[in-house]
């Protein structure tokens, strides 16, 4: 969930992690629960890092970056139809026939998020920003990290401010459920 170091060393290590499991994912040969899991787990990660970049990340983007908030806009934008392909596997079972092309889908949308993020983003943001702000910056995406919901609110607002009011009893919700049903814990 934390990784320490700068923003970017951060979020690319997230990065790195759910190519990770979605790796595990297209190695299945069955479904079932394992199926069940992984998808969990990665909606989990993908959650958590969402919120954290809504909260801090693109507001950092728009303040910093000449022409962030078109940055900011389309980034957040990737983030509502990831949510909602998440929210879609949340109420899917593992052996529906539309589960392996939404799972599909939502690695499509995910690498090309990563890719835009890490090819285009990253380096303005680096250029616009002194070690400090990239250093501060990695420690709030870590705290918001650990306070963040576990499952896809696709209907909740994005707004940095919304975010931060509303994302930890979300999260404490969310992780409250996870314990009471096991989700996540594999």
């Amino acid at each position: 969930m934390g990784h320490g170091g700068n923003v970017i060393q951060e979020l690319m290590t997230d990065h790195r992690e759910v190519e990770k499991m979605f790796a595990r994912i297209q190695a299945m040969t069955g479904g079932g629960q394992q199926l069940r899991d992984m998808v969990d787990e990665v909606t989990i990660e993908l959650v958590r890092h969402s919120v954290a970049e809504e909260q801090y990340l693109y507001p950092a983007v728009r303040e910093h970056i000449q022409g962030g908030d078109e940055l900011a806009d389309k980034e957040i934008a990737d983030h509502g139809r990831v949510e909602k392909l998440l929210k879609q596997l949340e109420k899917m079972d593992t052996d529906d026939q539309q589960m392996n092309p939404v799972l599909q889908q939502l690695m499509n949308e995910v690498a090309a998020h990563v890719q835009d993020e890490e090819n285009n983003l990253f380096p303005k943001l680096a250029q616009a920003c002194t070690a400090e702000q990239l250093d501060d910056l990695g420690d709030r995406i870590r705290r918001a990290k650990s306070m963040a919901p576990t499952r896809p609110h696709p209907s909740a607002p994005s707004t940095p401010l919304a975010s931060k009011l509303l994302a930890p009893g979300a999260g404490l919700v969310d992780r409250a459920r996870d314990f009471v049903t096991g989700r996540g814990k594999s």
